[in-house]
């Protein structure tokens, strides 16, 4: 039997908690009893909290209390962690955990707890995509990857906003019983499909939307109107009407991001879409997504996502 524990405190966002939570109690009805998950609850020493959507909860052990080893340790997010510093108690009981415990991590915005505790250095971590570059800027020890619904690295692992919980809770129950198993919970929780790690958080058009105003908003829509062309700086700044120089420090002031890596987030995303929805051979995706050919499609999946397109392709359709 594996002892999970999950953190809670004021201001928690109560699906981080639930939703992961649910998953291995659900899959604790199709696997034996000597395997199953048992779940408890860490807090402070009231045992309750509010939760930041008003609901009330409650926990099985306080903060000093938990001191035994566990096989997983979660630590959820909340929408003031990014903007607030973690009281000491949780901070020690984080670090007091995590080494007891042989796996680790955070959902969302937990994410900022972790860095408060000093565990995300040297790292790869993914958290909510609009806290993302804030949790960079604040631990710049982490690598943290804006594009992953969850990530694993060693230990650790972390996911994406409140909902990629599921996903992550899914991926580990998979991990420790199979994809039967994992599929049987996402059905019985009314997932449609089961979300890989390597799947984008968001379109990068919505990371990137531009004030209307803006000289360089039309990018987005030249890009998606030409993706199977090469799109060079040259074009984007033509079709903007700038000079590539103006385009290119005009373009990262704005987005944060250079035309090039935004291109390259946007062919990733065509192509996904099409290994999701279609049958359509990898040479005709890479050719109409702009890589060229399956080699670099290949490449770049590899780099940016860490799973091979076919690989991508397989799981999603079995799910």
């Amino acid at each position: 039997m594996k002892t999970i524990g999950m953190l809670i405190f004021e201001g928690v966002q109560s699906l981080d908690v639930s939703g992961p939570l649910d998953v291995f109690a659900e899959a604790n009805a199709f696997i034996e009893p000597d395997q199953r998950y048992k779940i408890m609850t860490i807090g402070p020493s009231h045992r309750h909290v509010t939760a930041s959507n008003g609901m009330i909860l409650a926990s099985n052990l306080d903060y000093e209390q938990a001191d035994s080893p566990l096989d997983l340790f979660l630590v959820p997010g909340g929408p003031s962690l990014p903007t607030s510093e973690a009281p000491s108690e949780i901070v020690d009981c984080i670090q007091r955990l995590a080494l007891l415990s042989d796996v680790y991590g955070s959902v969302c915005t937990g994410a900022f707890l972790l860095g408060g505790a000093g565990l995300l250095d040297g790292r790869k971590v993914t958290t909510h995509w609009q806290n993302a570059r804030q949790l960079a800027t604040r631990y710049p020890g982490a690598d943290v990857d804006y594009d992953r619904i969850y990530l694993r690295d060693g230990p650790l692992v972390t996911s994406a906003g409140v909902t990629a919980g599921i996903d992550l809770g899914l991926a580990l129950v998979r991990e420790d019983h199979g994809p039967a198993i994992s599929l049987a919970v996402a059905k019985r929780l009314v997932v449609v499909a089961q979300r890989l790690g390597g799947q984008s958080q968001f379109s990068p058009y919505i990371e990137f939307s531009l004030d209307a105003g803006s000289p360089i908003s039309g990018v987005t829509t030249y890009v998606m109107e030409h993706l199977g062309r090469n799109l060079s700086v040259a074009d984007l700044a033509a079709a903007c009407g700038m000079s590539e120089r103006n385009f290119a420090r005009a373009f990262g002031a704005s987005t944060g991001s250079t035309p090039a890596q935004f291109v390259e987030s946007a062919r990733i995303d065509a192509a996904r879409a099409m290994l999701e929805g279609t049958s359509k051979p990898l040479k005709l995706i890479a050719h109409e997504c702009g890589f060229g050919n399956p080699k670099r499609m290949r490449e770049v999946f590899v780099k940016r996502l860490g799973i091979l397109p076919t690989q991508y392709r397989d799981q999603f359709l079995i799910n």
